[in-house]
């Protein structure tokens, strides 16, 4: 009986969560990247929760959550991917009634959640170390190894070979669709962890009832399609996008990446582009990477308009224009910037309002400083220009003759 009613109150919890919001299919996701450590010292789920009328108005329609899980202390360096119990929160955040309490709210301004899964290692002191030893790689000597290669040394490397362990790994992945109302899940490290791993985590997500997910690899491995993934990501843009800033690369490098990404790929798959993330503002926020305010921007506008698969990194829409270390507390201020963030809504706005953005068919005019344009759905059509340099330039288009400062962008609607 008792089983029963957990039953019962699992599914009531679920359709209580998933009402008043409607998960995008990939290509529609315009998606927003939640690093909780930028939005308080503690308690930062609630901090979260005050933020989503300024988030929503932004226009995304899905937050990621980097990892929310209770994280390991042995050999800690208070990463939040070294996770210490899957089914437990980092009481630094706040608690399940709060993180409950956010989720509601998210759905409630039609944004779906998805939680990033850390599914290749735990930390050494994790729940799975103490009660199942035999789940963790070893090497020749019988040790538990760190994931090798990686140099990740707080975390221990989980053995894909144990069906027990892959079968706990899912049912910890369902708990968090089941019980907490979450929409999908960003997978990190998705190219450590097998191919056939996760065809059966997605299979098994994919048949819980009245759900639809959003599942996101973080990787580039084409299989990560074939296993049901819907995005994975899209490095090999992030590097043409930045020969052409740090190298004077032409901007048709820019095609020929896009190109080659998609090449193969099923209809309706998607490259998640970016100009910055959590690993990137480790190391420099995109307006000091791509020189600016304004070459930020125009790098925005190259990354994710020209194929869809939109990411903003939190902080990115107000400039924060220092490194974000994502292993503290880093004060971010929101108020900042106003004129910047409503460039973002302007621009999440436009790419919204046109599905020939995100899945029409590209027609491009080659040019080495400026990336120009068209894309066509049905009878919606736009044509895309942006000055990738730091000058006024001027060019030849389908559009007449155009003329840029430096990094700006043209955006027209040509729907007839």
């Amino acid at each position: 009986m008792i089983r029963k009613i957990l039953t019962i109150l699992s599914v009531f919890m679920a359709v209580s969560y998933v009402s008043g919001h409607e998960v995008p299919d990939a290509q529609d996701a315009a998606m927003y990247q939640v690093n909780p450590r930028v939005f308080a010292a503690d308690h930062s789920f609630n901090a979260v929760t005050r933020q989503l009328d300024s988030i929503a108005a932004l226009g995304v329609n899905v937050l990621w959550f980097m990892p929310v899980y209770e994280i390991g202390v042995e050999k800690s360096v208070n990463s939040p991917y070294c996770i210490k119990d899957y089914l437990s929160l980092n009481p630094e955040f706040g608690t399940v009634k709060e993180f409950d309490t956010m989720v509601r709210e998210a759905h409630k301004r039609g944004m779906s959640v998805i939680l990033d899964w850390v599914a290749n290692h735990t930390s050494w002191d994790s729940v799975w170390m103490e009660e199942h030893p035999e789940w963790f790689t070893r090497d020749s000597r019988g040790n538990i190894i760190h994931p090798a290669g990686t140099g990740w040394e707080d975390v221990a490397d989980l053995d894909y070979g144990n069906r027990e362990m892959r079968n706990a790994m899912i049912d910890a992945m369902k708990y968090w669709v089941e019980e907490h109302g979450v929409d999908g899940f960003r997978c990190d490290a998705a190219d450590y962890v097998p191919f056939d791993f996760w065809q059966q985590a997605v299979r098994a997500l994919r048949e819980i009832p009245d759900r639809k997910l959003l599942l996101l690899a973080e990787g580039q491995r084409k299989d990560h399609f074939d296993a049901g993934f819907d995005m994975n990501y899209a490095w090999g843009y992030l590097a043409a996008l930045r020969q052409v800033y740090h190298k004077g690369a032409p901007v048709t490098e820019l095609i020929k990446a896009d190109s080659l990404e998609y090449a193969g790929l099923q209809p309706g798959k998607v490259k998640l582009r970016f100009t910055t993330n959590h690993d990137e503002a480790v190391h420099a926020p995109a307006v000091v990477e791509f020189d600016g305010e304004r070459g930020a921007i125009a790098a925005f506008v190259a990354a994710t308009y020209l194929h869809g698969g939109m990411l903003i990194y939190d902080s990115q829409e107000v400039a924060f224009p220092e490194r974000i270390d994502f292993f503290r507390y880093v004060p971010v201020d929101w108020s900042s910037n106003p004129g910047y963030r409503e460039e973002y809504k302007y621009l999440v706005d436009f790419y919204n309002s046109h599905p020939a953005i995100r899945k029409g068919d590209l027609t491009a005019y080659p040019d080495n400083d400026v990336l120009m344009f068209s894309r066509r759905y049905g009878s919606d059509c736009v044509f895309v220009a942006v000055n990738m340099r730091n000058k006024a330039v001027s060019v030849d288009s389908p559009a007449g003759k155009l003329h840029f400062g430096p990094y700006e962008y043209i955006l027209r609607n040509i729907t007839e």
